[in-house]
């Protein structure tokens, strides 16, 4: 890819979650686009998959594994990387967690808590630390992955679409904190994305958690989820990166605060 075909060039972007199915992703299509990645995941082992299938790319890639719901940790993390790669431009917020699928009266509690330390805690960690280095050079692009399970809360998902209502909401807050800073905040909100182990696992768990809203059959469940969608049909991964990589662009140099739905119309 020529240069003038990389609006990234001289860009860094930090990623985290970079190992899951669309951190990679949008991993993929930034280093494509000529920005230096810094890939973030609690999994070291699946990071290195994911620097090895990112090497055809001409930028440079570090790995740093890394719990986000531990502030310390991030904030060294954060620290290493400005340091080394010279600066954080953008950030994509990926990290998260799905949790259980139980009705409210019945979720686990120790489970909701772990969802919303990593969902909400995590994010609000890398964004705070992350948001200082850009502060310090007044320039920052981010985007956090929120959900529509944060915009129209789903059955049996008291933790995921609580967390995710949070995000959205600290999403509009950081946008107004750091709007003087020249720093936009944006995020996206996927709905049903497969095939995978996601969908599988969303299908099988819904069914088994029992509700007036979905079968107790798994294949009854894909359907019953198709068939609320306008377009008929999931979302595909490869339909996240694009819209990433326009919030961290110049096409959306007037947006900030804003909620992007990927959700086939739902």
């Amino acid at each position: 890819m020529s240069s003038t075909a990389q609006p990234f060039s001289h860009r860094v972007a930090l990623v985290t979650g970079a190992a899951g199915n669309i951190g990679l992703a949008c991993a993929e299509r930034l280093a494509a686009m000529g920005a230096d990645l810094a890939l973030l995941d609690l999994n070291g082992e699946k990071l290195e998959q994911a620097r090895a299938s990112l090497s055809q790319h001409d930028v440079r890639i570090t790995t740093h594994t890394c719990d986000v719901s531990d502030s310390e940790q991030v904030g060294s993390v954060a620290d290493r990387v400005a340091a080394e790669m010279g600066q954080i431009d953008f950030l994509f917020n990926n990290a998260g967690y799905q949790g259980a699928f139980a009705p409210v009266q019945d979720y686990p509690a120790d489970d909701f808590a772990r969802v919303m330390n990593i969902n909400v805690c995590g994010m609000f960690n890398v964004l705070q630390h992350v948001s200082r280095h850009m502060i310090a050079r007044r320039f920052g692009r981010i985007v956090n992955t929120a959900s529509m399970a944060g915009v129209q809360g789903p059955p049996n998902m008291a933790a995921y679409g609580a967390s995710k209502f949070a995000v959205i909401g600290l999403t509009q807050v950081a946008a107004k904190d750091l709007a003087p800073y020249n720093i936009r905040v944006n995020a996206i909100s996927p709905a049903f994305m497969g095939p995978g182990m996601m969908w599988d696992r969303q299908v099988t768990l819904q069914a088994e958690a029992g509700s007036q809203y979905f079968s107790r059959d798994p294949k009854e469940v894909a359907r019953q989820m198709i068939d609320s969608v306008p377009m008929r049909r999931y979302g595909s991964i490869e339909e996240i990166p694009g819209v990433v990589a326009f919030l961290l662009g110049d096409d959306s140099s007037y947006m900030t605060g804003v909620n992007l739905p990927i959700s086939g119309g739902i």
